[in-house]
């Protein structure tokens, strides 16, 4: 659809899994958002989300009204924070801000989402090309930040794409590889580029599955960090990715669920996945230890694959130093949020069916690495 023939206040919308037809989104008239699955999808495809839209025919009317009236599978393809703000600033700019509904804002997203759903009709907002120069980048994303303006808006919300999280960030190509660069927020010093990387270099130490990362160079700072998106598989479909905010239908803005519940959730989902159950153990000791207390149910995902009907758990992502304003892990560990140590740590792990001494090696070979690589950053924390 050409963008100039939008007509705002969409009342159904159809989605997509790689050009099938999965369903229907349908808004009420309480702002909620009911889903139906099609009929061809109910016989050959899968539950998008297995514990909130099993595959069954029915309307589904979610519950809980965290997402704007959206499931939480859907309200995983639109853009959070950084993205949500260049949205909002770009709609203003060409006065589209009126009468704009949610599903509006999942027909922005279009084919362009995060995963492997897409929306119909698809609406492009702008059809302006990308700019290459990270360093560029980043100074136009600072004074969008500070002054609500850029001249390149149009080319720097395109690039943003529906990616979530509060830091600046585009989603590029670069030798037929599919990346997330991030760039410095206002409340970010400038070497955070080379810290979320010198995070994930100690994370794959400390035999944390993640995607391959880079620090790309610059001429203003230490450089950008950047990593490769697990959504996206060169020529083939996209993976259809789940986090747990949008399985647990939970508020990702709050404190809303233990790492017990995490550990239930992955043993749950992925049959008692021996690798994923431990990899999800590595990711909770290193968090504690590396003073990430940003650990919310949206920093974490599963994801589904359809040759062999399984979910398994993502490579790790968003592995930073990072504070919450209260001060206590968004996921508390074994009822601790705000000084878990090797107590609570050795608990969850023992619940979750892992040998003690097994806990006890991970937690001390994480512990030392962590204080070896990246002492620096946390000895103030």
């Amino acid at each position: 659809m050409n963008k100039n023939d939008k007509v705002f206040g969409l009342k159904s919308l159809k989605v997509k899994y790689n050009g099938r037809y999965v369903g229907t989104l349908a808004m009420l008239n309480n702002g909620m958002v009911a889903f139906s699955y099609e009929e061809n999808w109910l016989e050959n495809g899968f539950s998008i989300s297995p514990f909130s839209l099993p595959l069954e025919k029915k309307v589904f009317v979610p519950t809980k009204n965290f997402f704007g009236g959206l499931f939480g599978i859907f309200a995983d393809s639109l853009p959070d924070a950084w993205g949500r703000l260049l949205l909002d600033r770009l709609l203003t700019e060409k006065k589209l801000d009126k009468n704009i509904n949610i599903l509006d804002r999942l027909a922005m997203v279009g084919k362009s989402g995060m995963g492997a759903l897409e929306y119909e009709p698809d609406y492009e907002v702008t059809d302006i090309n990308t700019i290459s120069d990270l360093d560029y980048i980043a100074g136009e994303c600072t004074k969008i930040l500070k002054t609500k303006y850029s001249k390149d808006l149009d080319s720097i919300f395109k690039m943003a794409g529906s990616s979530g999280g509060a830091r600046p960030k585009i989603l590029t190509t670069i030798d037929d590889e599919n990346w997330i660069i991030k760039f410095a927020s206002q409340f970010d010093s400038d070497n955070i580029g080379i810290q979320e990387y010198n995070y994930s270099l100690c994370a794959k130490r400390c035999g944390i599955e993640m995607t391959k990362t880079h620090l790309f160079k610059s001429n203003v700072c230490d450089g950008y960090f950047g990593t490769v998106r697990f959504d996206k598989k060169n020529g083939s479909d996209n993976v259809h990715v789940a986090t747990v905010a949008a399985l647990l239908e939970a508020d990702f803005l709050a404190p809303c669920v233990d790492y017990n519940d995490l550990f239930k959730l992955t043993r749950i989902l992925t049959e008692e996945n021996k690798n994923d159950i431990e990899n999800m153990f590595r990711r909770m000791c290193f968090n504690v230890f590396a003073h990430n207390l940003d650990d919310h149910v949206k920093n974490f995902s599963y994801m589904y694959d359809e040759k062999n009907n399984k979910w398994k758990l993502s490579p790790a992502y968003d592995l930073t130093f990072s504070n919450t304003y209260w001060g206590e892990h968004t996921t508390s560990v074994d009822g601790n949020g705000k000084n878990p140590g090797v107590k609570e740590l050795l608990s969850v792990g023992i619940k979750a069916g892992l040998k003690k001494d097994k806990c006890e090696y991970i937690i001390d070979e994480i512990k030392i690495n962590v204080r070896e690589d990246l002492g620096k950053y946390i000895v103030n924390a």
